[in-house]
């Protein structure tokens, strides 16, 4: 865990643009404006899906994809890494924690905020309607429910016309 004096405080990040947003609208409202004196130890958090779980019910010759898919995944957690520590150093978020957890995202980050003693866990939103919720699953509705500390779901304004 990070230094006992500060919360922690957990953000989930994948490769979207939303969670892009996420992270960077989180560090220009509750780190930047304290410049090196932020009131929270950050943890930037990755979920890389088992190739299994991309794979699914291929049937016969999945094995012999999962070392390819295997790899995907690894470089996506690369890019994931390398652009929220990209992010945290332009605004000048030095002592950042990132994790790569492998398994599904919802139990992942509930699992982060247990083992960082997060007081609040930050995610970014697909903005899916009551439908595509309810087939895909929501991550940040999964852990509003599921994680024992505050959950900041972040949006990305819809742009008027």
């Amino acid at each position: 865990m990070a230094s006992t004096d500060k919360q922690v405080m957990v953000i989930g990040m994948d490769e979207s643009e939303l969670s892009t947003y996420a992270l960077e609208w989180t560090l220009d409202h509750f780190f930047t404006p304290y410049a090196s004196n932020h009131p929270f130890n950050l943890v930037v958090v990755h979920a890389k899906p088992t190739p299994a779980s991309v794979i699914g019910l291929a049937g016969l010759g999945a094995a012999e994809v999962l070392p390819f898919v295997e790899t995907d995944l690894k470089k996506i957690a690369a890019r994931v890494v390398g652009k929220a520590k990209e992010i945290c150093t332009s605004k000048s978020v030095i002592n950042v924690i990132v994790d790569v957890v492998e398994g599904d995202a919802r139990n992942v980050l509930c699992e982060a905020v247990e083992k960082h003693h997060a007081s609040i866990l930050v995610v970014g939103s697909h903005g899916y309607g009551a439908i595509k919720r309810a087939v895909l699953g929501s991550v940040s509705d999964y852990c509003a429910h599921h994680a024992h500390c505050t959950v900041m779901i972040v949006k990305r304004p819809k742009h008027k016309h």
